[in-house]
């Protein structure tokens, strides 16, 4: 098949209205076909941080230890943390669950763990309302242990149908690959990742003073928070292209990181927020009937961000589709400028 390149192209210009979106690009894979487009202040090939669309690629490592037998999805945490980064952290109607988290659960976002980022304190504030104020800051994994344990968890680890979504999760999984690896994660991302895929324009963002990537928009201002992208890592901190970003999502879905048998294993479903699911490392994207009456979105596998940014992959379609509205206030955006795409 072949892609109508100039419809593609007009629902991006159209998307942008310098209200909501100011800026977007986005690309297409089927079969042997490929587009990529850019409008706005987008140009095709402008770094974006894909945000928690990162998480793809924490998952994909931790995969990939699995497969050389470095740990075990049913390993304890406790296996590959101290006791001073667990003591206290997973606290529930007054019983420690630390030691009962397994890696299984940070993935599944079934640990029950707060989220450092999104959940509110006593006081009601979050990191989140923080850095959208435009208050950035810069943190340590210690510190991140550190509000998770000033919050509330929410349920035990591994309660049947519950999932809470917590940036936490993958904080301990990326200090989990360092402490398997003895290297940091972005060295993992370039052993495992960035190098054997040729992912040129594909790193883990660490310098303040980097203004390759586009700033985050939020609402009708832009967002500059260089020292919080420095800091998110495992969980949120991957600049990429649209271009980098196409390549590793068929790279994940079709065997070329790990073993393909692994993505039958990791569909377990459990609701997370709508309309999204949440697996064993990846989302899922499924409008229900009501919305959707004549079955003509298709589901997704993959990730998405805060920030509009995401990465899906459509089993029924052989279809691959990634990129960015850029915009934190309205992160929906790019869902819907996604099915426009594939509607075309």
């Amino acid at each position: 098949m072949t892609f109508n390149y100039s419809k593609l192209q007009k629902i991006l210009e159209r998307s942008v209205d310098n209200k909501k979106v100011f800026g977007t690009t986005f690309a297409l894979k089927k079969d042997d076909s490929i587009w990529e487009g850019a409008a706005g202040n987008f140009s095709i090939g402008q770094p974006f941080f894909i945000a928690s669309t990162t998480k793809l690629f924490t998952s994909a490592i931790i995969f990939k230890l699995l497969i050389e037998g470095k740990l075990d999805l049913d390993d304890s945490v406790r296996k590959h943390l101290s006791e001073k980064n667990l003591s206290g952290l997973h606290l529930y109607k007054g019983k420690d669950y630390s030691n009962s988290i397994t890696i299984k659960h940070l993935l599944s976002h079934t640990s029950g763990l707060p989220d450092y980022f999104q959940d509110k304190d006593s006081e009601g504030k979050s990191l989140e309302s923080q850095l959208t104020s435009g208050k950035d800051q810069s943190w340590t994994f210690e510190q991140t242990l550190e509000w998770s344990k000033n919050l509330s968890p929410h349920f035990i680890p591994g309660t049947k149908g519950k999932a809470h979504y917590s940036d936490t999760n993958f904080q301990l999984l990326g200090a989990i690959i360092s402490n398997v690896t003895n290297n940091s994660f972005a060295e993992n991302c370039e052993k495992y990742i960035f190098d054997p895929l040729f992912l040129r324009n594909t790193y883990v963002y660490s310098d303040d003073y980097d203004g390759k990537p586009k700033n985050f928009y939020f609402k009708q201002r832009e967002l500059p928070i260089p020292k919080a992208m420095s800091s998110f890592g495992p969980d949120g901190g991957i600049v990429s292209t649209t271009s980098d970003l196409l390549f590793f999502i068929e790279a994940f879905f079709n065997g070329k990181i790990f073993p393909k048998n692994i993505i039958s294993q990791i569909q377990v479903w459990n609701n997370i927020f709508f309309p999204m699911k949440a697996g064993i490392g990846i989302h899922q994207f499924k409008l229900p009937w009501i919305f959707n009456p004549f079955g003509t979105v298709p589901s997704f596998i993959g990730h998405s961000g805060l920030s509009g940014a995401l990465a899906y992959y459509c089993p029924k379609n052989n279809l691959y589709v990634v990129g960015t509205v850029n915009q934190v206030a309205y992160p929906d955006t790019s869902f819907r400028t996604m099915i426009k795409i594939i509607s075309a």
